[in-house]
C-alpha cells in the first residue's frame, strides 16, 4: 500500500495505533492499561495521533470485546480462533466504531479498516475485513448505510 492511500489525520492515525496496541493484546494479552502506557512513553508511540481518540478506542474496544464479538459472530464465515489476529484486531476496532462512534460515517470506518489490514494484514486480508464489517453495518445503521 502507498503511502499516498494512508491518511494521516490524528483520528486515522489514532486508529493505526489503536490496531497494533490490539494486536498485542490478542496475541501477548498485554493488560490496558500497560499498553497506554507504552505507547504513550515510547519515542513517538502516539506521533500525531489523537491521543484522546486512542484512549477512547483503545479502552472501549478492550472493554467491550465480549460484546464486540458477539455483535461480529453473525457476520463471521469461520470462527473467530480461525482469523488472523491482524484481521481480528481491525475487526473489533470497526466493530467498535460501527456500534459506538455514530459521528464517524460508516464508510469511513469501513474504508480505515480496509486501508489497516491492507497495511498490517495478510495480502487478502482486507477482503475479508471489507465484507464483515459491511454487512455488519447493514445491521448497525441501515438507515446510514440505505441512504
Amino acid at each position: 500500500m502507498s503511502d499516498a492511500q494512508i491518511s494521516h489525520s490524528p483520528r486515522a492515525l489514532a486508529r493505526r495505533v489503536t490496531a497494533q496496541a490490539l494486536y498485542q493484546w490478542l496475541v501477548n494479552t498485554t493488560p490496558p492499561e500497560t499498553l497506554l502506557k507504552q505507547f504513550r512513553e515510547q519515542d513517538d508511540g502516539l506521533g500525531r495521533a489523537d491521543p484522546v481518540y486512542f484512549d477512547a478506542l483503545l479502552n472501549g474496544v478492550i472493554g467491550q470485546a465480549h460484546d464486540l464479538t458477539m455483535a461480529l459472530v453473525p457476520h463471521l464465515d469461520r470462527p473467530l480462533a480461525q482469523i488472523d489476529p491482524v484481521e481480528h484486531a481491525v475487526l473489533l476496532l470497526g466493530a467498535y466504531e460501527l456500534l459506538h462512534e455514530p459521528s464517524v460515517p460508516w464508510r469511513v470506518i469501513v474504508n480505515e479498516c480496509i486501508n489497516l489490514t491492507k497495511l498490517f494484514g495478510s495480502e487478502e486480508g482486507f477482503k475479508y475485513v471489507n465484507g464483515v464489517l459491511d454487512k455488519m453495518a447493514r445491521k448497525a445503521r441501515p438507515a446510514e448505510v440505505a441512504a
